[in-house]
């Protein structure tokens, strides 16, 4: 691995972590960033991780102990894909890769207009069109909004709806990109606006987070590289 995706991977990795510290922030919770992992020490908001390591080669006896695998659904975010968590009861839910994407406008023209969620009535319309009926769009709770490094997009139909989006989290060096959705034509419908959204708020940075699947090659179609593997471990 060269030293340019080594940093890459470690700037996202740490980029990850302060937003699912922010997530747990915004549901009442604390966690705690070391030198090898942040941290909860009680169950995080569903589809969140209790722990994202932050270097290559953490020790991963001290990393459970610091987490709670007494209640169902404990889960690690390996950032390395270095670790094996097999004996502490964990096994592999899947496998990814962090993607990066220089500082830019979109190869593509955004169709919608965007604007940054700014009060809780503008969020629960995100989160209604984010979670597209499946009952999870409380997890946006309107204390994310306090959160000054944290940018929930929302892209705009004609008629002033809420189409795509996506959670934007600004750190040092990159902006990282999660939650990434659109009603109309998936991903591909999405990264237009999202980017040019990115672009505009942040045009130094680049950009950066983890897709697997089909959606890792559409971003890849929008200009990303895929730069290292992670690993997420759910207990039991």
């Amino acid at each position: 691995m060269t030293t340019p995706k080594q940093f890459l991977i470690q700037a996202a990795a740490r980029n990850n972590a302060e937003w699912c510290a922010a997530m747990n922030r915004s549901h009442g919770l604390a966690g705690e960033s070391g030198d090898e992992a942040w941290t909860s020490q009680v169950r995080t908001p569903p589809y969140y991780p209790d722990a994202v390591t932050l270097v290559s080669g953490a020790d991963p006896a001290a990393l459970v102990a610091r987490i709670d695998t007494t209640a169902p659904g404990a889960s690690v975010k390996d950032s390395f894909a270095d670790l094996d968590l097999t004996e502490a009861g964990f096994q592999v839910l899947f496998e990814a890769q962090w993607i990066h994407r220089p500082a830019g406008a979109p190869g593509i023209v955004p169709d919608l207009a965007w604007d940054v969620a700014g009060d809780p009535d503008t969020l629960r319309a995100w989160a209604l069109a984010w979670d597209d009926g499946d009952g999870n769009a409380d997890l946006f709770r309107p204390r994310l909004l306090a959160d000054a490094e944290t940018f929930v997009l929302a892209g705009r139909s004609a008629d002033g709806e809420v189409a795509a989006g996506a959670v934007a989290t600004r750190s040092d060096q990159v902006v990282g990109i999660s939650n990434v959705f659109s009603l109309d034509g998936g991903p591909d419908g999405a990264w237009p606006v999202v980017l040019g959204a990115v672009h505009w708020l942040f045009p130094t940075l680049p950009v950066v987070g983890y897709e697997h699947g089909d959606d890792l090659a559409v971003a890849v179609r929008h200009g990303f590289e895929p730069v290292g593997p992670l690993r997420i471990w759910l207990h039991g």
